[in-house]
Formats: structure tokens, sequence, C-alpha cells
């Protein structure tokens, strides 16, 4: 009986001989120090505007600014609902006197990772799980592949286990590279800096009560584990849609366009309150660490996490279904 590591192995290989790896680590080698330099041009310009240094006129002018526009009648109520939380988030970081984004490697990859979560990331997962099946099909070697003497549940069994280790691969890098980067720039400390944890939203009042600071290190773990998450719900699906549509092409087209709606969902769907069942509207996770106003409401961190995994067993049960009785002839 053959068992799973040599077939891990082989499936990692292949991952490995695609290319499509050095690609995504290409992708962010060349993005992040974009966002690196936008990062400092708006620290910059915060300059220039305010004539300090001091991130409290920065928190002012923002608590203004909403505040005025809360009070327009052209502005959405959705708008206002979120502007009304982010004052009170504002003005709490004021009262505490701790900046929320000290500029440093440790916090540009903090907010790096938090804005990944929902398409970025998500995006170079896919690249790498959306042909994991379907080029066995455009490559010929399916057949090869299914008749050998391995159970099928074997031979996706592997594939899954090697796309898990490949999503936890690019989330390392992801962080690495920002940190590493960005470091150059706004250097390299800040582990220990403060991160207030624990913000609860009642309709559009923040609830404090439950809140208290951590050091910034321990908030990144769980951030990593929450940006991981949402990225391996991805991973899974996107499996699922290579086994079930032979062409890779259109297997990345569908997972490309599920992905971007989910983004235009997330900023329209607050009207539409069975919406919170569709996954794409439940990946942005690390939302919920910051107090974050969620797109629907009653939605929070508990009911994403089971949304998640929900979607993430249906994909699983649905890929060995299919692939265990897969027909290869025609």
């Amino acid at each position: 009986m053959v068992s799973l590591y040599p077939l891990v192995q082989n499936e990692c290989i292949k991952i490995v001989k695609k290319r499509r790896l050095f690609a995504v680590l290409l992708i962010l080698a060349t993005l992040i120090p974009m966002f690196t330099y936008a990062q400092m041009k708006v620290a910059e310009e915060n300059l220039k505007r305010f004539g300090t240094t001091d991130w409290r006129a920065e928190q002012r002018e923002k608590i203004n600014d909403y505040t005025r526009s809360i009070g327009s009648a052209r502005v959405p109520e959705e708008w206002k609902q979120f502007r009304r939380v982010q004052v009170q988030l504002a003005q709490y970081y004021l009262d505490k006197d701790v900046n929320p984004a000290a500029p440093n490697g440790v916090t540009f990859t903090r907010e790096f990772m938090k804005n990944a979560v929902g398409l970025f990331i998500p995006l170079m997962v896919m690249v790498i799980a959306s042909d994991l099946v379907s080029s066995e099909h455009s490559t010929g070697t399916i057949k090869l592949l299914l008749t050998r003497p391995v159970s099928r549940w074997k031979i996706l069994m592997s594939k899954l286990i090697s796309l898990i280790l490949f999503t936890s691969l690019i989330v390392i890098c992801t962080a690495l590279l920002c940190y590493l980067i960005s470091g150059v720039v706004f250097g390299y400390g800040g582990w220990d800096m403060p991160v207030f944890f624990g913000f609860q939203i009642s309709g559009t009042e923040v609830d404090t009560s439950f809140v208290r600071p951590i050091e910034q290190w321990l908030y990144l773990l769980m951030e990593f584990g929450l940006v991981w998450y949402s990225a391996l719900i991805v991973a899974v699906m996107s499996l699922m849609v290579s086994v079930l549509i032979r062409s890779t092409a259109a297997g990345m087209g569908v997972m490309l366009a599920v992905l971007i709606s989910g983004t235009i969902l997330t900023n329209m769907v607050s009207s539409w309150e069975t919406a919170k069942y569709l996954f794409m509207v439940n990946l942005q996770l690390t939302d919920y660490l910051t107090g974050s106003l969620p797109p629907i409401k009653g939605m929070d961190l508990g009911f994403s996490l089971a949304v998640l995994t929900v979607w993430g067993i249906a994909s699983i049960i649905a890929s060995f279904a299919v692939f265990t009785k897969k027909d290869i002839l025609n």
C-alpha cells in the first residue's frame, strides 16, 4: 500500500516545477515596495498638511471630517454608521494616547495583512490552487494518474495536503517580505507596541468594556491565524473548482469573478441580510479584531468562522465525491 508521504512529495515537486510559487513571490517582491513607498508618501503628505509628525493631529482631523459628514443628508445611512464607529474608535485611541498606526515595519505588516486578506492573498493562493487537478487534463496525465495502483482518495488527499502547505508558505512569505522590505524605510521595531483588542460593535455603538491592550507581536499571531484560515478556505474551494472544471483558465476565471464580486458585495450588501451566508462576504476576518463595523448586521467573528468552515467542508466533500467517481475516458 502506497503511503501519502511520497504522493505529497511528488505533488510539491510538481507545484514547484510549474514555477507559479516563484511568480507569486515575484509579485509580492514587486508590489510590497510600491505599497511601502505609498505609505511613506502618505506620512510626508500628513507632515505638510498638519505641519507636525504628531499622529494626534491626523486623528483629530479624521474625527472632525467624519463628524461633519454624519450630519450631511447626502451621505448614505450605511456610511454614516461606519463613520460613527470610526469616530468612537479614533477617540478611544486619543483618550488612551496610543497611535494605532505608528510607523514601523511591524505595524506596516499588520495593516498590509489586514487589507490583503479579502482579495490580494486569496488571489495569490488561487494561482497555486486553480490547476492542481485541471492541469492533469490539459497535460494529458489524468489517465496515467488515476490508473495507478493508488486509491483515488489518496491522490486527491496528497493534493490537498500539498495545497495546505503552500497556502501556509504564501501567508508566511507575504508577512516576511512585508516586514523585511518596509523595515528598511520605517525601521524594524514595534514588536512590543500596545494594540487594543476586544472592541465589540452593537448597532452603531462601540462597547469598550472588554478592550485590553496586548503587545503587537501577539496581535500579529492572532491576525496571521485569521488570514491563514481565510486563505485556506479559498484554497479548498479553488481545489473543488479545479476538480469540477477541466479547463484551468475557466476555473481561474470562475474563482477570480467570485473573489472580486465578494469585494464589491462587502461594500453593498448591508440591506441584503441573506448575503452574510456567502463565503466571500466573510473573508475579512481581521476586521473583527479592530472593531470595524461588519458588512451586514448580526455578523461577528464566530459567525464568519462558522460560515467559512461550512463552505470549506462542503468543498472538500464535493471534491472527493466527484474525483473518486471521475470518468477519465470522457
